[in-house]
């Protein structure tokens, strides 16, 4: 049976640009965003601009969703950004839905621990979906709304070669199977990856590290009966002085990694006649299986000194790479997109200054640093250099077995969470008797209410959400349409709307972003201070200029 990454998607079609009459002139055509990668981020970052009215094209030399799994685990905040793309509940359905993890030294299982978040949430904490089906998903997403609105165009077997920028746009040369064209985008976004050509091409690199060892990953067809849970091992018997993680997908794959060392031969590790005996000595000599990818990879912990380039604009793995622990790859690229798209919507249709996309470049570095911390402590902690950090590693996992106090301590992967973004240029006024949690800069927290769930009724706009406080229907500042969702804590039995939104106060009022983001709260409503939040959050106040 033909597999879905065997299967061309969004096969070559020749475009209208390269039948335009400006091909020969000093001008070829103009597009207000022109995207180049059509993985998960530049996909995300299409729908989301085209849901917003923002006519978009997406390159992409490749006319396929990726080959392997690679990302396979998907937090809790990036599938409710899917699910406004209208892909959320395709991969809830299709994924393995899981939350508890348990680690091992040696064949001792010396914790476990549940991530199974509090009551009161639409999504779970983490399911595991191959990311082809993601890019599946998100493909047919695009071509959806390419036909009934004409504003996404997924162009397959278009190769930029060549990227000059300018104070007005960006020129792009696109290589086909039909010879060459250009084109013009007013801002170009770089979602092509790790190897970023557009990053290349441009000389920038990154700033990190390199962590000396490597990693075999395998997805391997089997039918087995191990749970659906992470299990990691630190030394185990089967892989002496190294560590191994094992995790369920769908249509009975399993993701194994198993740390190989530095001082190795990378492509006959990457033999099946190599990778059999780890296997079996892994998971018994009788087991049948097949192997549907492999790789080896060398973690890496990096990211651009900046994200915006004058109208280029870079995303995802072109911006920033982390070490697969902790599933901070694709879950942090999807919150580039929403943190981006809303931003670039505004710039495009001149509601907002140029400056606001600054705010991509600070909000989502203090992000993307956020996690390159979380995962280099991580991959220290499984991959330690030295003999004293080996010896404290060990000490630390024959503690946790037996005393609750060491169990932090153990690092198998901190788990992804989305950021919250502190010091802000676009945060507005706080109110000291809320929580925490939802303080400006964070992240909605859902909630159930009436009719359903909090997380639902909000994003692609900025929204006025009221809690026991009388408030105008719709406001319109300066341009910009604010809606207001208005709510009561009586309406929630469960107390979950109040204890995350209203703490001691009796009354709230937030204003919140279009990517689902607290801009600011208080405990009544004033128009004056509500206009003043608003133009902080969309860069054109004095204000926003600080954090």
């Amino acid at each position: 049976m033909t597999k879905i990454f065997e299967t061309p998607l969004y096969p070559y079609v020749r475009c209208a640009d390269q039948d335009a009459a400006d091909q020969d002139a000093a001008e070829p055509t103009r597009h207000p965003v022109v995207v180049i990668g059509a993985g998960p981020v530049g996909l995300a970052l299409a729908i989301d601009l085209a849901q917003q009215g923002v006519a978009v094209i997406v390159l992409d030399e490749n006319d396929k969703v990726s080959w392997g799994s690679r990302a396979i685990c998907f937090a809790k905040r990036p599938l409710e950004i899917l699910d406004r793309l209208g892909c959320g509940q395709k991969m809830v359905d299709k994924g393995v839905v899981w939350n508890l993890g348990k680690v091992f030294f040696d064949e001792r299982k010396v914790y476990d621990f549940n991530l199974l978040p509090e009551d009161g949430h639409k999504r779970p904490a983490f399911i595991n979906l191959q990311q082809y089906y993601l890019e599946q998903y998100l493909v047919e997403r695009a071509l959806e709304i390419g036909r009934d609105t004409g504003l996404l165009e997924l162009r397959g077997g278009n190769k930029v070669s060549a990227v000059a920028q300018r104070a007005d746009g960006v020129v792009l040369t696109v290589e086909t199977p039909e010879g060459p064209y250009r084109l013009i985008a007013d801002w170009l976004v770089a979602c092509d990856g790790a190897g970023s050509p557009t990053r290349a091409m441009m000389d920038l690199d990154f700033r990190g590290r390199v962590f000396e060892d490597n990693f075999l990953i395998a997805d391997v067809v089997m039918k087995a009966d191990f749970p659906t849970e992470r299990w990691f091992w630190f030394d185990p018997p089967f892989n002496r002085g190294q560590s191994a993680l094992l995790h369920r997908q769908p249509d009975d794959v399993w993701r194994i990694d198993l740390q190989l060392g530095w001082n190795i031969d990378r492509e006959a590790e990457k033999q099946p006649e190599r990778i059999a005996p780890k296997l079996k000595a892994m998971l018994g000599e009788d087991i049948e299986y097949e192997l549907e990818w492999v790789s080896i990879y060398t973690f890496q912990c990096r990211r651009m000194e900046k994200f915006r380039h004058g109208r280029v604009i870079f995303a995802g793995d072109s911006a920033h790479q982390v070490s697969p622990f902790g599933a901070r790859g694709a879950n942090s690229g999807l919150q580039d997109t929403d943190n981006l798209a809303w931003k670039l919507k505004l710039v495009v249709e001149g509601t907002a200054p140029e400056a606001l996309l600054d705010s991509y470049d600070a909000e989502r570095v203090y992000a993307a640093d956020e996690n390159i911390l979380n995962s280099s402590r991580s991959t220290d902690f499984i991959t330690p250099k030295s003999h004293a950090s080996r010896v404290f590693r060990d000490a630390v996992l024959e503690l946790a077995e037996h005393h609750a106090f060491a169990r932090p301590l153990v690092n198998s992967g901190r788990l992804s969470l989305p950021a919250t973004y502190d010091g802000s240029p676009l945060n507005g006024p706080d109110c000291a008797a809320m929580p925490a949690r939802t303080r400006p800069g964070a992240p909605a927290s859902d909630a159930p209410v009436a009719g359903g769930w909090l997380i639902d009724r909000l994003g692609d706009r900025f929204q006025l959400v009221t809690i026991d406080v009388e408030a105008p229907g719709t406001l319109t500042i300066d341009g910009i349409p604010v809606e207001r969702v208005a709510l009561s804590a009586a309406d929630d039995p469960t107390g979950a709307l109040a204890a995350r939104y209203l703490g001691e106060a009796k009354s709230a009022v937030y204003l919140m972003r279009p990517d689902q983001h607290v801009a600011a709260r208080w405990e009544t409503f004033d128009a004056g201070e509500v206009t003043k939040a608003l133009q902080i959050a969309t860069a054109r106040s004095d204000n926003a200029g600080r954090g």
